[in-house]
């Protein structure tokens, strides 16, 4: 796996003791690679990531992963705000929903599988702490979008995915999503965040009993 450095002048130390034990993956929301990177690349801009991938697989290296890249904003997880200072963050090339979101190559897929993997292998993140930038900013992101394939991840050992599945309480999903780790100061939008990741078919924002049943596997499976 070849990395390219394309360093991010975007990034500051990690708090003194903080251990990293989050990956978060994004899509970029831009046109092109090139105004992405450029982006990333601003200091006036703000923003960077560890990680960029390029629809046809190429990984840069934007930011070392002992530093904190600037990529999550105003987050929460698990209880947990600064979400950057705790996580590796990646960007996935793709323009997003705003300017004609599409489903993720097969190139950029296997590039992030190894990336990810690596990743891993480095750094103790347990599996329900690999998540997309919606999980961890509900009511302010979507990407990287219901077209994601999360499960082809965790067939790979990265994040989880339920196993078997059976209709649950759709009342008592939200507390739970708040158990799972999703920020429920605005519940709509995170059980909308939790349909992007987990059930994609169907994105609507309303807590039925198939959601509830996938959230209820999702507790089990990470209790194991």
């Amino acid at each position: 796996m070849k990395i390219i450095g394309t360093p991010s002048p975007n990034f500051d130390a990690r708090p003194q003791g903080q251990a990293v034990d989050m990956l978060v993956l994004h899509y970029t929301g831009m046109k092109t690679m090139d105004e992405a990177l450029a982006r990333l690349s601003d200091a006036e801009a703000k923003v960077s990531a560890h990680y960029l991938i390029d629809e046809d697989g190429a990984i840069h290296r934007l930011v070392a992963e002992d530093k904190r890249a600037w990529h999550a904003g105003v987050s929460s997880w698990r209880g947990h705000a600064d979400i950057n200072a705790r996580s590796i963050g990646v960007e996935l090339v793709n323009p997003g929903h705003e300017f004609g979101y599409r489903p993720f190559p097969e190139a950029q897929m296997a590039a992030l599988i190894l990336l990810a993997q690596g990743i891993l292998a480095r750094l103790a993140i347990p599996p329900r702490n690999v998540v997309a930038h919606a999980d961890v900013a509900p009511s302010r992101k979507q990407d990287p979008g219901e077209l994601f394939d999360w499960q082809r991840l965790a067939q790979a050992g990265i994040g989880v995915w339920p196993k078997t599945i059976s209709l649950g309480q759709a009342g008592h999903m939200v507390p739970r999503l708040s158990h799972y780790g999703y920020d429920i100061s605005d519940a709509d939008a995170a059980i909308l965040a939790f349909q992007r990741h987990f059930r994609p078919a169907r994105t609507d924002g309303i807590a039925d009993a198939e959601c509830a049943g996938i959230l209820d596997a999702l507790l089990k499976l990470v209790q194991e």
